[in-house]
C-alpha cells in the first residue's frame, strides 16, 4: 500500500532523537477498514453457519423450532455472531496494541498523541466513537473529518487523542547522530551483535530484546514492530561511532 501524501508527527525523545511518523490519511485507513471488514464479516457468517449446523444437526431455520431452542441457539450461535462483529475491532486493537489484521495489511497502527503505543482507555474510547463516525451511512462523518482536520483524524481519534500512522517510522536528520552521541558503548555492541543474530533468533524474543535496546534511547521504541526494530537497529548501527 503506498502512502498518501499526509502530514508528519514529528516525535521529540528526551535524548534528542526525533522521529517522524508519516499520518495515514483517507486512502490508508479505507485500506485497513475494507481488509478488517471483510474479515469480521467472513468470521462471523461462518460461526453461524458452523453453528447452526452443529446445534441442529443440519441448517434449519428458527420459525421450525421451540421456544428452548430458539434461546440456546441464541446464545450458542447468534450471540457470539454478533460479538465477532461488532467488537472486533475493539478486542483486536487491545489485544494487538493499536493494530488488527487489516491495519498490518495496510502497514498503519494507531499511536498516542506523543507516538507511544495507546492505551486501553483511549481505544474503547475511539471505538466508542464509531457509532457516531459511522453517519449517516458509509462512514461520511468520519472520513468528512479525516479529509478537513490537520493530522487526518475522525471524530473518535479526537476523543481519544490518537492518531494513524504507517509503520517503519522514519528517523529524523537527528538519529543517525545518536550513536555519536553520550550512548553507552556497551549499548552499540549489543545492537550489532542483535543485528548479526536477528534471522537465528525466535521473532517475539528478538523484537523484546530490541525493543528494550532502543528504549534505552528513544522512550517511543516501545510501539515499533518487528520490521521497524531490524530497520531502526540497522540505521543506528550505521551511523558513526
Amino acid at each position: 500500500m503506498s502512502q498518501e501524501r499526509a502530514p508528519v508527527l514529528n516525535v521529540e525523545a528526551t535524548t534528542g532523537v526525533d522521529i517522524a511518523l508519516p499520518i495515514a490519511g483517507a486512502g490508508g485507513r479505507s485500506y485497513a477498514f475494507i481488509i478488517d471488514w471483510h474479515i469480521r464479516t467472513l468470521l462471523a457468517v461462518a460461526w453461524w453457519l458452523i453453528g447452526t449446523v452443529a446445534y441442529f444437526g443440519g441448517f434449519t431455520f428458527l420459525d421450525n423450532t421451540s421456544t428452548a431452542d430458539s434461546s440456546g441457539y441464541f446464545l450458542l450461535v447468534s450471540l457470539p455472531s454478533f460479538v465477532v462483529y461488532f467488537l472486533y475491532h475493539p478486542i483486536l486493537e487491545v489485544a494487538m496494541r493499536g493494530s488488527t489484521p487489516g491495519k498490518r495489511m495496510a502497514g498503519i497502527r494507531i499511536v498516542a498523541r506523543d507516538g507511544a503505543a495507546p492505551g486501553i482507555g483511549a481505544l474503547l474510547i475511539r471505538n466508542a466513537f464509531r457509532l457516531i463516525d459511522s453517519l449517516p451511512v458509509f462512514y461520511c462523518l468520519g472520513l468528512g473529518f479525516v479529509m478537513s482536520t490537520a493530522l487526518q483524524v475522525r471524530i473518535g481519534d479526537l476523543a481519544a487523542g490518537t492518531l494513524l500512522v504507517y509503520d517503519g517510522a522514519r528517523p529524523s536528520a537527528a538519529f543517525p547522530r545518536a550513536r555519536a552521541s553520550a550512548i553507552d558503548p556497551r549499548i552499540n555492541e549489543l545492537v550489532d551483535e542483535l543485528i548479526s543474530r536477528w534471522a537465528e533468533l525466535e521473532p517475539h524474543a528478538r523484537t523484546t530484546i530490541g525493543r528494550n535496546l532502543l528504549t534505552r534511547i528513544d522512550p517511543t521504541a516501545g510501539a515499533l514492530d518487528d520490521t521497524a526494530i531490524i530497520e531502526r537497529l540497522r540505521a543506528l548501527a550505521a551511523s558513526p561511532p
